[in-house]
Order: C-alpha cells, then structure tokens, then sequence
C-alpha cells in the first residue's frame, strides 16, 4: 500500500496551487495523508475528488467550512498499521515522550504545524512524521511532502522529497 503524506498547503495564500510533481503522485498513492493546514475548502474538494482515499484533519489556519468536514485527529488501520494523524505536537523538544504517552495504540502518527520535516520513533511509542509543507518552505531550504509503503501492518521505504523552487 502506497503512501502520500503531506500538510501546510496554505492555498491560496501561499501558493496559488498544489505543485505539479505532487498531483502527479496522487493517483499512484492509495492513501493520501493531509496533517492539517488547508486554509481553503477547495483544496480539500480536490484531493477528496482525486484520492483512493484522503485521511485528512484540521489545522489552526482552518477555518469552520474545514473543522466541520475534518476532525482534529484522524485514526486508520491500514493493512494492519495503526496509524494516526493530527496538526500540532507542541515543541520538538519532548516530542517523542508526549506523542508516545498520548497516542500510546498507534504504530504512526503523521503531523504538520512546523513546516519541518521529521522523522523519529518514540521510545516505546509510535514513529512520527512531518512531511513538511508542499508550498510554504519558511525557514526550510525546499517544499517537501513524504511518501511512504505499508506492508504487512509495518512502514516501509519512508521517503522525503523535496520539490524545486517556485519560481516567480
């Protein structure tokens, strides 16, 4: 099972779409993963219009049209991986100690809110992941999303990818 995992996409205020490279993965993923952070419903129309399947959850900058369509955590067993997303974890230091103790059931936890790419396990809890954003890099030197398999209730061949720069 094939993976797309992104978050932050800020349309339309910082970008006037999703990139290219991105929608051409869309149909190749059998599920698509936005940590939060959509700021319009049309971008939430669109990958529901264009996904196998979208798990999908609110973010700070969404307003109520996208907190009433999406929750503020999302949970799914796919292909036996438990896996679990939501926008923010606080800080990154002690990270890992606070998504482990409150998501103790979960072998995944995908999130956003940093535009940060990240990638650890917590001591005895779930692996964390940030795809960083697609569309707003802050203080990153590229846009980033992930993609990711499962297999056999395991993630397998994490993957970060990072797009060329917009250019103006």
């Amino acid at each position: 099972m094939r993976l797309l995992l992104i978050s932050d996409t800020h349309l339309p205020k910082r970008a006037k779409e999703l990139p290219a490279e991105l929608m051409e993965r869309l149909p190749l993923a059998d599920v698509v993963v936005h940590a939060g952070d959509w700021v319009d419903t049309a971008t939430l129309d669109l990958l529901e219009s264009r996904s196998r399947r979208l798990i999908g959850v609110h973010g700070n900058n969404d307003g109520p049209e996208l907190r009433a369509r999406l929750p503020e955590v999302a949970r799914a067993e796919l292909d036996g991986l438990r896996l679990g997303v939501v926008h923010e974890t606080g800080a990154a230091q002690g990270r890992e100690r606070r998504c482990a103790e409150r998501f103790p059931d979960l072998d995944v936890l995908v999130f956003g809110h940093s535009h940060i790419p990240w990638d650890t396990t917590a001591p005895g809890g779930p692996r964390l992941l940030n795809p960083g954003s697609p569309t707003d890099r802050r203080r990153q030197p590229y846009c980033t999303y992930m993609t990711a398999d499962v297999e056999g209730g395991r993630l397998t061949e994490v993957a970060l990818h990072r797009l060329p720069r917009r250019t103006a």
